[in-house]
């Protein structure tokens, strides 16, 4: 598949600090591709390089085939961007504000016309045009920042935590969106998150970078399947007289977690583990409450990954 990104090499310095070290990665067009990392990791460094913000102190990025240093008002053309923080123009109503920045794009009266009632409609915004950016919340202006950053027709959209700090139903939203976008219009997304749930549900790929250097990429269940380790047993029983000390000694179990309602039990090898837990509770006479085999989540990988 074609790639629409590919960072080669990149490295960024500030000062004595090496805050992105050779980072080489490749997004292909029409998926939606997450990176991970802790604060401090290189994420936002790596982007503002990739989106010509900053100048990569060594190695190259490409978007859509255009290098963003050599060709960079090309690369930008190519370019849609959501900041984490909605910085929308206070004083401007919502349409002069989708209106300003198609202007910006150079994108023709009749068309940004339509192309901003399309994306006004989209994304829930239709009765708002005449209101001021000052008086929208944080979920709607996060809401127009997107129609801002889609009215030029980007090919690759760069989404800086675009759930953060929102409601449930704001956020909900805005990932039925991005979901929506991407498998009717084939939108290429870079998504920086810190929201591993999010992740999971959208990403078809994933990179983590931490310390600034790439330690994994793969597609989430890839990534699951590294770490077998991780994999478990949650228990939760209606009695006293099995602990974790009991737990621990079965045969497989790497560890036991105290749970809220019980225990958990890592393994690679969950069924024959319940299987234990069912002889050993019967043996004591500790009726089992809710027995059931876990595969890891993406943070237990996350965290596993950016630990070791």
């Amino acid at each position: 598949m074609e790639n629409v990104i590919e960072a080669r090499g990149l490295v960024r310095r500030y000062g004595e600090l090496l805050a992105v070290d050779r980072v080489s990665f490749q997004v292909r067009r029409g998926e939606v591709f997450g990176f991970l990392g802790p604060n401090g990791a290189g994420k936002t460094t790596t982007v503002r390089m990739l989106t010509g913000v900053i100048l990569p102190s060594q190695g190259t990025a490409l978007v859509d085939g255009h290098d963003v240093v050599r060709e960079a008002v090309a690369a930008r053309e190519h370019i849609g961007t959501v900041p984490e923080e909605a910085n929308v123009y206070a004083d401007l109503t919502v349409w002069r504000n989708l209106m300003l920045m198609a202007e910006l794009h150079g994108v023709p009266r009749v068309r940004r016309t339509k192309r901003g009632k399309e994306l006004l409609e989209l994304f829930g915004l239709s009765d708002r045009t005449g209101q001021k950016g000052r008086a929208l919340s944080r979920g709607l202006r996060k809401r127009l920042m997107l129609c801002m950053a889609l009215i030029g027709e980007p090919t690759v959209l760069f989404l800086d935590e675009p759930t953060s700090g929102l409601d449930v139903a704001s956020a909900r939203l805005i990932r039925e969106l991005i979901v929506r976008m991407n498998r009717r219009q084939g939108m290429t997304v870079f998504l920086t998150t810190h929201n591993i749930e999010e992740a999971d549900q959208l990403c078809h790929r994933i990179a983590i970078i931490n310390r600034g250097r790439i330690i994994a990429t793969d597609t989430p269940e890839a990534l699951r399947r590294r770490f077998e380790a991780v994999r478990s047993v949650e228990v939760s029983l209606a009695g006293e007289g099995v602990d974790a000390k009991a737990l621990s000694s079965l045969e497989g179990v790497s560890e036991v977690e105290r749970l809220a309602g019980g225990f958990r039990l890592l393994t690679s090898e969950p069924g024959r583990v319940a299987q234990q837990v069912a002889w050993l509770t019967r043996q004591k006479g500790v009726p089992i409450r809710t027995l059931r085999t876990c595969e890891p989540s993406l943070e237990d990988v996350f965290l596993r990954i950016t630990e070791d």
